[in-house]
């Protein structure tokens, strides 16, 4: 069966250093119980839960150009099982990713789970639309309380996608992600706390109540 990402990642030079290294048959007798083709549902959730990713192009001289996009969990928006979509807001102006494009639709994306330790590679090509007169599509991955107007919508028509092994994946955690992990600590504090004074009172007043009445003897 065709596996999807590895048929456009497995180029001939690629295979050429398999064999040198002694791993080609490894991965000609690989197979896969699908094709890697069409996000289902794990993949929608986890991309709808991103808050960055990095994406390659390459330009007509050859060069790759790898740009990373940031913004609020799930601005990059799943359309559908094979298209995704996010808003192209001005930046520096210099406009690499798009002009590259032109050269060459084809786009690579890493998309990283870094508590989980876990990566998604994606195959794509890339188009871009003008904001307007595509309202629809721009109030579609306009993220709700951000007033700046997108440039223009950026699509992204998968080719096939993969998982990555955690292996050398270092967890690292947004501020969002510590205060939410520390939250426990914090609640079970707090309660120390309180139980802290409750006993301090307690303690007074025990020993308010065993002092003898009248003063000194």
């Amino acid at each position: 069966m065709s596996y999807g990402y590895l048929d456009t990642a497995i180029t001939p030079s690629v295979r050429a250093v398999q064999a040198e290294m002694g791993s080609a048959r490894i991965w000609e007798e690989f197979t896969h119980e699908r094709a890697f083709d069409s996000f289902t549902r794990h993949e929608m959730d986890f991309i709808a839960a991103r808050d960055s990713f990095y994406m390659a192009t390459v330009s007509e001289t050859g060069w790759p150009y790898v740009q990373h996009r940031g913004g609020p969990a799930g601005f990059l928006t799943v359309l559908d099982a094979r298209t995704l979509a996010f808003a192209d807001y001005r930046g520096n102006r210099q406009y690499i990713s798009v002009g590259n494009a032109r050269a060459s639709a084809r786009v690579a994306l890493i998309l990283m789970d870094y508590v989980n330790r876990v990566r998604l590679k994606i195959y794509a090509t890339v188009e871009f639309l003008p904001a307007e007169p595509n309202t629809a599509l721009a109030e579609a991955v306009r993220r709700p309380g951000y007033r700046a107007r997108p440039e223009r919508i950026v699509l992204l028509h998968l080719v096939a996608f993969d998982w990555n092994c955690p292996q050398h994946i270092t967890p690292r955690y947004t501020e969002a992600e510590v205060i939410e992990t520390m939250r426990g600590v914090r609640e079970r504090l707090i309660s120390l706390e309180v139980e802290n004074v409750r006993l301090r009172e307690q303690l007074s007043q025990t020993a308010s109540d065993a002092r003898p009445e009248g003063g000194d003897a």
